[in-house]
């Protein structure tokens, strides 16, 4: 669906000019470049997932379903005509608290991490919002290179996918390989040079359907997975498959706190920018992430042989060490500077 829509719908914005502007100072492309392939994204996923999902298994689709278009519509809105963050923020916490409250797909427990095994209901209903914001937001905001948001979320969505196939949870494992396939064939036209962008309306969509698969892959019943997977601490492979968007929204929000400026605010002080700024293309700054993803989630699985406390600092630790090597650099800018 998506190889043989997205075609046709970037003839359409050409037609239409839907296009993304380039004349902000934070944009890193200088040409007009169509806008809201999240439509297809969306469509493709829903469409496979909905036509291989077990007929007897609805259960939090109810849910799921209704949040996925509010998100959809939200990104949308956002790509035609600009969504004040606020109101964004606003629609986060709508559907968070659908799923959370009404679809029970929410926090009980860190299994071990730091000790802590079971959690009070409240502190699992204010972490499990608290996930699904920063979640979807971080995809949001890592969706400024070609082929970066499309090519990570691809990645985690195989992972995801896997996971869940070894768990033995169908509808789980389908809904991750349909976000896969779909994110596999937008690459095609995403890819640098990017013909097409997913804009709101596809980094909303995946951000909100990686928050509930990493809050469903964490809370899975211990007892119920095969010996493969069993000894996984789902914590730290949930943070880890997630790593980058997490990493990098973290830091972004802390950077701006620590001047007094909305976290909303747009900036270019991303670490795929600063890998462009020392001079990488946009392809080697997005394969370079790719890279970083893979050894980040092949760390966490090898450090389960440990204690979940252990292993987690081993990883973070790793995590904040690497991402720090491209500040350490200096620019040709910054040496002539000095």
């Amino acid at each position: 669906m998506v190889l043989l829509s997205t075609p046709s719908f970037i003839k359409i914005a050409h037609i239409k000019h839907l296009f993304d502007d380039p004349s902000e100072d934070r944009k890193i492309h200088t040409r007009k470049v169509p806008l809201m392939g999240g439509m297809m994204i969306f469509a493709g996923t829903l469409f496979s997932f909905l036509l291989w999902l077990p007929i007897n298994e609805m259960g939090v689709i109810k849910y799921l379903v209704p949040s996925l278009l509010i998100m959809f519509f939200v990104g949308m809105k956002d790509d035609i005509i600009g969504t004040a963050p606020v109101k964004k923020l606003a629609a986060h916490l709508f559907v968070a608290f659908i799923m959370v409250l009404m679809a029970d797909v929410k926090l009980t427990s860190l299994h071990g991490l730091f000790g802590i095994r079971e959690i009070p209901e409240w502190a699992g209903i204010m972490l499990s919002v608290f996930t699904y914001i920063v979640v979807i937001n971080a995809f949001n905001l890592i969706d400024g290179v070609d082929g970066l948001a499309a090519g990570v979320g691809l990645i985690a969505a195989t992972f995801f996918g896997l996971w869940f196939y070894y768990a033995g949870d169908w509808t789980y494992a389908v809904l991750s390989f349909s976000l896969a396939g779909s994110l596999l064939a937008f690459l095609r036209f995403n890819f640098n040079p990017a013909k097409i962008f997913m804009g709101d309306s596809g980094s909303l969509t995946i951000g909100f359907l990686f928050a509930v698969l990493a809050i469903e892959m964490v809370e899975y019943e211990a007892q119920d997975l095969p010996k493969i997977i069993n000894n996984i601490s789902k914590p730290i492979l949930a943070m880890s498959i997630l790593v980058y968007p997490l990493i990098d929204t973290i830091r972004v929000f802390t950077l701006r706190a620590l001047k007094g400026i909305s976290p909303f605010t747009a900036d270019r002080n991303h670490i795929h920018h600063r890998l462009m700024d020392l001079g990488m293309s946009h392809k080697q700054t997005v394969i370079t992430i790719y890279l970083f993803s893979l050894l980040i989630i092949g760390s966490s699985l090898i450090a389960q042989q440990f204690d979940p406390t252990y292993s987690f600092l081993v990883v973070i630790a790793s995590v904040i060490i690497i991402i720090q090597i491209p500040f350490f650099i200096k620019t040709k800018e910054e040496k002539s500077a000095k």
